[in-house]
């Protein structure tokens, strides 16, 4: 898959599925856009890039934050042509017992700022003229209801997101698509309780988490041209979970 000189725009991109997703593109020759809540997480990802490499401090979820990020990527570079959504926070909260600033904090970087960048990177591609691709990232919990309440409406949310403006940007050569992964070893699964865990993996048929880098070889395969006729899908990454 052919990636030298394509600038591609990573949110969440200072650990986990995120910085493995930057690492793979980099690597394969892209300039990469390495945007994160978290500096310095965001600098390291893009380590050893030089001027193919950019890093930004970004709260997908703040508007401002978001437009001064794609401006400066177009100031960069002058064009985008892939963008990924990979920002993502979770709390561990019963329904009747969750916050309300909780919900509007999951909510807020999930989905309104999977909103945001989806915003801001389409208006980039078609000022640039680029066929671009832009990837979501949701979780199985959208589907199975496993997890927090405001996690899974938000992962929910961003499955419907991407169907909607997928018909919406086609006419612009631009595909939109969501990778729905299963648990995966990052540190967002740091703060789950061990029990609820082993139940995951139990249910999980090829009987391990997935990996970082396996996301990132999904996510490659869908902003190439390989993947040109597929807009509008949400792919499960899962090792072969089923719902009804």
């Amino acid at each position: 898959m052919g990636f030298a000189d394509k600038v591609v725009f990573v949110t969440g991109a200072g650990q986990g599925m995120g910085r493995a997703i930057v690492r793979h593109f980099g690597d394969a020759g892209a300039c990469v856009v390495a945007a994160d809540i978290n500096a310095d997480a965001a600098a390291a990802a893009v380590a050893g890039y030089g001027a193919k490499g950019l890093a930004l401090a970004c709260n997908v979820s703040d508007p401002a934050s978001v437009k001064s990020a794609f401006d400066t990527v177009a100031e960069r570079f002058g064009r985008l042509d892939v963008l990924i959504n990979s920002a993502g926070i979770g709390s561990v909260d019963a329904f009747l017992d969750t916050p309300d600033d909780n919900w509007m904090r999951v909510i807020g970087v999930n989905l309104t700022g999977t909103f945001l960048c989806c915003r801001e990177g389409a208006r980039l591609m078609q000022k640039g003229g680029a066929k671009g691709a832009i990837i979501n990232v949701s979780s199985t919990a959208a589907m199975s209801g496993e997890g927090p309440s405001h996690y899974c409406a938000s992962k929910a949310g961003v499955m419907g997101l991407t169907r909607s403006i997928a018909r919406e940007l086609a006419a612009s050569g631009i595909r939109v698509n969501t990778i729905v992964p299963g648990p995966t070893n990052t540190p967002m699964m740091a703060g789950i309780p061990d029990e609820w865990m082993q139940s995951m993996i139990k249910a999980i048929p090829l009987g391990r988490m997935c990996e970082p880098e396996e996301i990132a070889r999904v996510a490659a395969f869908l902003a190439s041209e390989d993947a040109g006729f597929i807009t509008g899908q949400n792919i499960a990454v899962n090792g072969g979970m089923a719902f009804i």
